[in-house]
């Protein structure tokens, strides 16, 4: 309004028509240059020299080890760097993190690969550029005595899993067996009233809590049933069309991030989650850690061409047999559709 009420009295007493021309002629292009700016912001934005481009990645859960990678590299300005200011959002029940990024809220996120590989054959323009865990953290969580040790031992039993979870129809198939549902929570009072319960789990925390309270836990790692997707960085497909140098950073970033965060010192990383997360605690971030490291969860197997950042088109391929064979896709996808390599270093370091 003000912009309008300058440029809307020729009249003005103090100055000729000529200077109110030019007045009026700047203000205009003053109020273009604003509105452009303000629907481009992803595209003008921090490409001037020494200008830091700005960031949102969009997290799946509530800070935690899991995504101290990106906060190591926050913290020892690893984004910085690469000319990037990045902002971390925390996720949880409520994020909705393919539609932010389709949607461009976020330039990143951190979504499982077969529910991007489900969401891409909706239409959504999502494209997985990099890997966060090599291989999937879910488990079921069973007492230490429990006669369930595999997969197949499900059979006639009772599981607290979310239904709409893609290994579930997975694990019947493959192993012909038959098992009820009953709703997850996010919590363990069930678990712990419950001696024969079985409860999905994430190796890197609910183990943890049963521990503290005195239960004797073992897992059953989801993988080993053969269904084994990413835990990846997604970006909308336009990103890479408009600023492929911001990918290339971001993900050259995070994975030098992830590094030194499973190989140095997490120390700041952990203050400043434990900042952010005021229920998480110095114990579990450890005990998380730990487990990252001592599952290979974010460093996978050497030995089978896997290592931090990297993906596998192959694999994402498999992923997307087994949900076609399944008949969750609604259209079909090919890996180099939903995945690309292109912006991975080499090494991946």
């Amino acid at each position: 309004m003000q912009l309008r009420a300058l440029g809307a009295r020729p009249d003005r007493p103090t100055q000729s028509n000529e200077k109110m021309r030019f007045v009026r002629h700047a203000c205009w292009l003053l109020a273009i240059t604003f509105l452009a700016g303000g629907c481009a912001r992803h595209e003008a934005e921090g490409k001037g020299p020494g200008v830091r481009r700005k960031v949102v990645f969009q997290s799946d859960w509530f800070p935690q080890a899991e995504h101290g990678g990106f906060y190591q590299a926050l913290v020892k300005g690893y984004y910085g760097d690469a000319g990037l200011d990045v902002e971390i959002l925390p996720g949880g029940p409520g994020a909705s993190i393919k539609l932010g990024v389709a949607k461009g809220a976020a330039d990143f996120g951190m979504y499982r690969s077969d529910d991007v590989i489900v969401a891409a054959s909706r239409g959504l323009p999502l494209v997985i550029v990099g890997a966060v865990l090599q291989h999937d953290p879910g488990a079921l969580l069973v007492r230490a005595s429990s006669p369930v040790r595999t997969l197949a031992d499900l059979s006639g039993r009772s599981v607290i899993a979310p239904p709409s979870m893609t290994w579930i129809p997975y694990v019947k198939q493959k192993y012909g067996v038959k098992f009820d549902l009953r709703p997850l929570n996010y919590g363990l009072a069930v678990f712990l009233g419950e001696p024969d319960a079985i409860q999905q789990c994430m190796l890197t925390s609910e183990p943890y809590f049963a521990e503290q309270r005195g239960v004797k836990t073992r897992t059953i790692p989801l993988s080993d049933s053969g269904y084994d997707p990413y835990h990846a960085i997604i970006c909308r497909r336009a990103l890479i069309r408009t600023n492929p140098e911001v990918v290339k950073a971001f993900v050259a970033a995070s994975i030098r991030g992830w590094h030194d965060y499973l190989e140095g010192d997490p120390a700041e990383a952990h203050a400043l989650i434990m900042q952010r997360n005021r229920q998480m605690t110095a114990g579990q971030l450890e005990y998380s850690r730990n487990a990252l490291i001592t599952h290979a969860l974010v460093t996978g197997d050497p030995a089978h061409g896997e290592r931090i950042g990297r993906i596998s088109l192959k694999r994402i391929q498999q992923q997307i047999d087994v949900l076609a064979e399944m008949k969750i896709l609604e259209v079909p996808v090919t890996a180099a559709g939903v995945a690309t390599r292109a912006f991975l270093p080499t090494p991946a370091r």
